[in-house]
């Protein structure tokens, strides 16, 4: 990815697929350099606004830079309760006695300047869909039981290209794409400069 010199952000992600998405979904118009770092984060549990801005802070209080942070889940119509990550099957399964199979999958990014006690800027994307049996590869999360509205194909069984056009990572990565792009002219903050 092309980015100016001495202009990076710490994307938080042990997941060498998240990090080669996000790249190839932000392209070479996003003009910082993501450095990829592992960093042990607390399992927060609350809504996904609050989970993400604690994540936040908590990463920025220990890079001490400017940090990105992630976090994705899928959210069932049918369901009020938080579901622990189940496997595509398990999820298809748990809906099996609801006539409801809708969802969507929400993907939220937070950004923090590098102070754990400045504001948090959160990023949100939604793509809608239904759960369906699982198919295509069943080596990233969820993908092969998600279905998106207007496709006949589940994000594992879809081209790169095409869910990465349509997905709820993309949708967040866009808004954060354009604050970074906004932002980065002479009135730039500080720390990404």
């Amino acid at each position: 990815m092309a980015a100016p010199a001495g202009r990076s952000v710490v994307f938080v992600t042990g997941n060498a697929k998240k990090l080669e998405e996000v790249v190839q979904i932000l392209g070479d118009s996003f003009p910082h350099k993501l450095v990829a770092r592992k960093i042990d984060l607390p399992e927060y549990q609350g809504e996904p606004d609050e989970i993400s801005v604690q994540k936040c802070r908590e990463a920025a209080r220990q890079v001490r830079a400017p940090v990105i942070v992630e976090d994705t889940c899928l959210c069932f119509n049918a369901l009020a309760a938080a579901l622990r990550p189940l496997r595509p099957l398990c999820l298809y399964k748990l809906l099996a006695g609801f006539e409801d199979k809708s969802a969507y999958a929400l993907c939220t990014f937070a950004f923090s300047p590098g102070n754990p006690e400045e504001p948090v800027k959160l990023f949100k994307g939604q793509t809608h869909g239904l759960i369906v049996e699982p198919r295509g590869p069943r080596d990233f999360g969820w993908d092969p039981c998600f279905q998106p509205d207007g496709y006949e194909q589940t994000y594992a069984e879809l081209p790169k290209a095409v869910k990465n056009s349509i997905s709820h990572r993309y949708r967040a990565l866009s808004e954060l794409s354009t604050f970074f792009i906004q932002n980065n002219s002479t009135d730039a903050p500080d720390c990404l400069s």
